[in-house]
Parts: structure tokens; C-alpha cells; sequence
């Protein structure tokens, strides 16, 4: 029999452990984490969360502007006015959580500049903010008596009932099903639809394709957004992210001659928004027939170097490169996704009692492109407004739980070897950075019929066909709106 409770929460970065946190005590409350528990995006971010908190120079106002200009104002005027001025609550929210930020010799919060923004707003630890932040939610949430978490679940199904939703999950080639009033997807980005990315292996779509499989809105699928400064190593599909905060402290890009080039292009230069150095890198590398360019930053003291940026230093010298006196090749690769599941400023979806937060979310915050450090601010925010919102209405759903029994798949063919990689191959030639049209339209014909192979094909349903099927869904609406 399906086991019963009032929310599931498909994710456990970021948004969806905030959103546990959030949620009152007395609902029951199950976790999804499709992997181990700090394999997500979340854990990845360098550079810091950025918002306005006890800021005499800064105001939520400018920090609005510098996310409307980012983003082309094509942002949400409501969420993004919602994003900035409940910043400081959930950055409070933090620092009562042990949340150790960096701070100055005098002891007040640290705070950092990253391309895009016009006052110095960015918490963060060393470099990596995210890992700091999700482990602190983590063990929040590990104390909670009402939440249970399933640790290398997969999401496999979701079905509506009369009184919610029905969840099918694959764990070591078993199923087992679960029901729930509320269903929050914080599912994370799709970088692994691409051959290059920052994100990690857990990054495949899932919760993006089953909300559109059930009905949900999708929008701006097509915004994704390109890192400038990923270490360049084309020998692992995982890229290591060079934070924005870099050339926020000062780095610059150089070409292959060893020339900063910035200035042909933005009169920002090196702290240009991310899809401005993006676009700026490729025209270079076309204009020189060349992916040779780094990210230099030797000119700064080596023990500042060292002390802000210690993880990239570290990775770095693993890979042979000494971020205090070498040049460090890098180049664009794919990062962020700006659209995802519609939702509201609650993160309601069209779909009753389901909500999407983080990266699976399209809130409209972040506009054409993201400003740095607004994604896990948004996770934040989101996840909380999503909490607060089913808070409202759970008293009134009562106790009664309709069961549905999955259907069973009598397969025993495993996909055909390499879907994945010709996907990715796909997407990487024909919708990267800028994108190619003649190559989008033959590629959309080719994910079409890889996507009628998966869903008519008689195979097992296991974390392979899962991530194929997600990926190809991914790509399919990607490229639907761009063609």
C-alpha cells in the first residue's frame, strides 16, 4: 500500500529543504532526493547570495534595477519587486541557521561585487556559499521529526488523484508509490542536456517533463544561460565554474594573444552581465578562429587570492594551474536555466496544490538572463512563499488519501546505448551561446522521433530511461520555441 503524507517535496537543494523548514511542524512531509543528499546545484554555487540587508549604501531599488537590466526588462516586475525586498528575511533566516558568511576584521558581513551589479551585495562563504547554506538546511532538516528523506529515489511518475497526487519512485530496481496532498517540485536545472556544464549529474529535467506531462505550463525553455568563465578541460562533461566573483575581484579575460577584449564589446568590461561575456567570447573566438581565452587574475595578491578563493584555488592546482600566477583557460558553457514551470509569486502552478521552486521554476525574476547571485536567493524566497501558501490551506484537505496503482511495465530491453549523448550533441551544436537556426530545425526533428522511440518503445523503466526521456523532453521544448 502507498504510504501517505501531506507534502512531498521532489528535491533536496536548496528550495526544497527551505521549503521542508518552512512548512509547519504537524504535516508529514517526505524528501525525494533523486541522488545523495548534496548532489545538486545548490551545492555548487560559488559566488554567493546576493540581497539587501543592513546596507546604509545600497537599497532595494537599485538592487531591482541591476535584475531588470540583467535581464533585457523582460522580468516580472511583481516577483522581482518580491525577490528583492524580502531578501533580508531569508538572509536573517540564514544567519539564525549558523550560516557562516565571511565577514571583516571588525566582524560585520562581508560583502562582495559580481558582474552586473553597481553596489557590493553578495554574502557569501570563501567560494562556496552553496555548499555552506545546504549543508546548514541539511542538518535543520535531518532534526525534524515530521520529515522523512529518501535518499537515491528516483522520481519515475506522477498521477493526480481526487485528493492530490500519487508519486511513483524507482530505488535499486524496485518501485514503490506514494501519496500526497501537496506535491513541491525543486527538482533543479537541465544542464545534462547539454555535452558541457556546470551542473551537475542529477541536473536531467525530471520534474520539468513530468509537470509538463501532467499539464503544467512551461515557459522560456529556451532561456538558458551560457557561464563565461567555466575551466576549460573538454575531457569531462562536468565543468569547473570560475565564479563570477573572480572578475568580480578584479580578473581579466584575455584572448589568445594574451589581449583583454572586453572593451570591443560592453563598456562594462569583465564585469559585464554573464550572456553579454558570453556572446563577447564566442564573436572573439570567431573574429580570431580561436577557443583559446583565460581568466587572469595574477595581478592581485596571492594571499588575498588564496583566502577569497580557496576551493577554485585548490581544483585549480589539481589541474595544473596556479590561480595566483598562471592564466587559466576557460571558455562559455552552459550554466542556468531562466525558464522552467510556470508559476505564480506563491509558486503555484496551474495544476492545484502543485508548486515548483528553484531552478525547475519560471518565476519571471530572472528575466532574459540571471544576475548573478539571484538563484539561490530565489530558491530561498520562493520555496517559503510556496510553504507559507500551503500552510494556508492545509487544515482544510483532511485526512483521506485515494490510492492509484501504477500501471507495471512488462519490458526486459534496456534503451538503445547513446540517446543520451546524441542529445546532448544536439543541443550543444545547434542552441548553444548563439544559437545556429538550420541546425535547431533538422535537430528538432531528430529529438522528435528519439522522443516517439521512448515513449511507444516497450523498455525498462529504470534511471536510464527515466534521464533519456527527460532529456529529450527538455530538448523537444527548447527547441519548439525557438524554431
Amino acid at each position: 500500500m502507498p504510504k501517505n503524507y501531506d507534502v512531498i517535496i521532489a528535491g533536496s537543494g536548496t528550495a526544497g529543504l527551505y521549503a521542508a523548514l518552512n512548512l509547519p511542524e504537524e504535516l508529514k512531509i517526505l524528501i525525494l532526493s533523486k541522488r545523495e543528499l548534496t548532489l545538486c546545484n545548490s551545492a555548487l554555487a560559488q559566488g554567493g547570495i546576493a540581497g539587501v540587508y543592513n546596507s546604509p549604501e545600497d537599497n532595494v531599488q537599485l538592487h531591482q534595477n541591476d535584475t531588470m537590466i540583467a535581464g533585457g526588462f523582460k522580468n516580472n516586475t511583481e516577483t522581482v519587486h518580491i525577490l528583492v525586498t524580502e531578501a533580508a528575511k531569508d538572509i536573517q533566516a540564514l544567519l539564525d541557521l549558523g550560516v557562516d558568511f565571511d565577514r571583516k576584521p571588525d566582524g560585520t558581513l562581508h560583502r562582495t561585487l559580481e558582474g552586473g551589479h553597481c553596489r557590493h551585495r553578495i554574502f557569501h562563504h570563501k567560494d562556496a556559499t552553496g555548499f555552506e547554506i545546504l549543508t546548514k538546511l541539511l542538518a535543520k532538516v535531518q532534526t525534524l521529526p515530521n520529515v522523512d528523506i529518501l535518499e537515491n529515489t528516483y522520481m519515475c511518475g506522477i498521477h493526480r488523484t481526487s485528493t492530490g497526487f500519487s508519486v511513483d519512485t524507482w530505488k535499486d530496481g524496485a518501485n514503490a508509490s506514494f501519496n500526497s496532498h501537496f506535491l513541491i517540485l525543486a527538482t533543479g536545472g537541465i544542464g545534462r542536456v547539454y555535452e558541457f556544464t556546470t551542473n551537475s549529474a542529477i541536473a536531467t529535467g525530471d520534474g520539468i517533463t513530468m509537470a509538463y506531462e501532467l499539464g503544467a505550463d512551461i515557459k522560456n525553455l529556451s532561456l538558458v544561460q551560457f557561464h563565461p568563465t567555466a575551466f576549460n578541460n573538454r575531457h569531462t562533461r562536468e565543468c569547473f565554474l570560475i565564479s563570477e566573483a573572480v572578475r568580480g575581484e578584479g580578473a581579466y579575460l584575455l584572448n589568445k594573444n594574451g589581449e583583454r577584449f572586453m572593451q570591443n564589446y560592453d563598456d562594462r568590461l569583465e564585469l559585464a552581465p554573464r550572456d553579454v561575456v558570453s556572446h563577447a567570447i564566442i564573436l572573439e573566438s570567431r573574429k580570431l578562429d580561436s577557443t583559446e581565452f583565460y581568466i587572469d587574475i595574477t595581478h592581485k595578491d596571492p594571499e588575498f587570492i588564496k583566502q577569497r578563493f580557496p576551493m577554485i584555488y585548490e581544483n585549480l592546482l589539481k589541474q595544473g594551474y596556479d590561480l595566483t600566477r598562471d592564466r587559466v583557460p576557460i571558455f562559455p558553457c552552459q550554466h542556468y536555466l531562466m525558464g522552467g514551470i510556470n508559476v505564480d509569486r506563491f509558486a503555484r502552478t496551474k495544476i492545484d496544490n502543485m508548486y515548483a521552486c528553484g531552478e525547475c521554476s519560471h518565476t519571471g525574476v530572472h528575466g532574459n538572463n540571471r544576475l548573478a547571485s539571484n538563484s539561490l536567493l530565489e530558491a530561498l524566497v520562493f520555496s517559503r512563499r510556496a510553504a507559507g501558501d500551503i500552510a494556508s490551506k492545509a487544515k482544510a484537505l483532511g485526512d483521506e488519501f485515494e490510492d492509484y496503482e501504477f500501471p507495471k511495465v512488462d519490458a526486459s530491453e534496456h534503451i538503445p546505448h547513446g540517446i543520451r549523448t546524441e542529445i546532448r550533441r544536439i543541443m550543444q551544436q545547434s542552441y548553444f551561446v548563439i544559437p545556429d537556426p538550420k541546425g535547431a530545425v533538422e535537430g528538432f526533428e531528430r529529438i522528435k522521433e528519439i522522443r516517439s522511440m521512448l515513449a511507444t518503445g516497450n523498455y525498462i523503466v529504470d534511471s536510464d530511461y527515466i534521464e533519456a526521456k527527460s532529456l529529450a523532453t527538455v530538448a523537444y521544448l527548447i527547441l519548439k520555441e525557438v524554431i
